[in-house]
């Protein structure tokens, strides 16, 4: 796989209010996680748009059906004023009204899209849909999707897991999973235990099976980012994710005091920033610079990467 330089965006949006929104922009293909659009995020979520030159949303990805991921009025103006080529919506059913009228919404927009002959596609992320996708555990471009493999009784577990990998940095999404047989599952991907540059925190850093220390320990994640409002009512991240990031030597930014921003360094191959912003103003209240794993990865020889990809290979013979 060769090296390329692709300028990259990631940015996590204070919302004024317990929720999640991000967006990731790579090779000219601009995704929004989460159906959330606030008065505190609208002008950022604009901004952003205007940086990577877009003037409509590639895809909407949904991870849950909760109404801190999935608002019906929100998704309305994303979907009339955004308008979103592709939509990837929650696999699992959920019997709120929030859930089947957000459904009902998409479906209908998909429609209308394809009766005035404009392209659109909305895909629910379910087992079926999972289990017939390409197997990879090769350094690549291609985005990579994790979970639902299997639905569970807590809908929480049923959150969409997917590796945003487009570009220089990849970003890995949780939704709200907490089921330590998922983290299992995770760990054992050679892939995600590789290559994640930035790991959102599951359920807003809420202290679960994900957000422990031998999850972030097998991961190596380069940083973390919470999404949780400076006034919440939970206190997430919790303490003792904190310690656990803490003790590996590991740094978390939150939206608690503003939108989290990171991007590619020129050439777009090797390095990326991160800068915390405090709320309403282009004032810094922490930044950073790291290396992506992919120019690591991409930078060692066959023998070493062979090696690094399938532990206590020997060599062909």
């Amino acid at each position: 796989m060769e090296l390329k330089a692709i300028h990259t965006r990631f940015r996590a949006y204070q919302l004024g209010e317990p929720g999640s929104s991000f967006s990731y922009f790579a090779d000219n293909h601009f995704t929004l996680i989460e159906a959330k659009l606030t008065a505190r995020s609208i002008e950022s979520l604009a901004e952003e748009m205007r940086i990577c030159a877009k003037t409509e949303i590639d895809t909407l990805h949904i991870t849950s059906w909760d109404m801190d991921h999935c608002n019906l009025r929100e998704l309305k103006e994303i979907l009339a004023t955004l308008m979103p080529k592709r939509i990837e919506y929650p696999g699992y059913d959920h019997d709120s009204e929030n859930a089947k009228n957000c459904l009902s919404e998409i479906i209908s927009y998909q429609s209308s899209r394809r009766k005035a002959a404009l392209r659109m596609l909305a895909q629910r992320i379910d087992p079926p849909y999972i289990e017939g996708l390409n197997k990879s555990d090769e350094i690549g471009y291609s985005d990579l999707i994790f979970h639902p493999k299997e639905i569970f009784p807590n809908s929480n577990d049923n959150s969409t897991v997917k590796v945003f990998r487009g570009g220089m940095f990849n970003v890995a999404s949780l939704g709200d999973i907490e089921h330590p047989n998922i983290g299992a599952m995770l760990r054992r991907s050679r892939a995600f235990k590789n290559e994640i540059d930035v790991l959102i925190l599951a359920h807003h850093g809420s202290k679960n099976a994900i957000n422990s220390k031998n999850f972030f320990q097998a991961v190596k994640p380069s940083l973390v980012i919470c999404s949780s409002d400076y006034d919440n009512q939970y206190g997430h991240p919790h303490d003792e994710v904190k310690t656990a990031l803490h003790e590996l030597g590991t740094r978390i930014f939150t939206t608690k005091t503003g939108d989290v921003v990171i991007e590619s360094i020129p050439n777009h191959r090797k390095e990326y920033s991160i800068k915390n912003y405090i709320s309403n103003s282009d004032k810094l209240s922490s930044r950073d610079q790291y290396i992506s794993k992919k120019f690591r990865l991409l930078s060692m020889n066959s023998d070493t990467l062979r090696a690094r990809q399938n532990p206590g290979f020997k060599g062909l013979k």
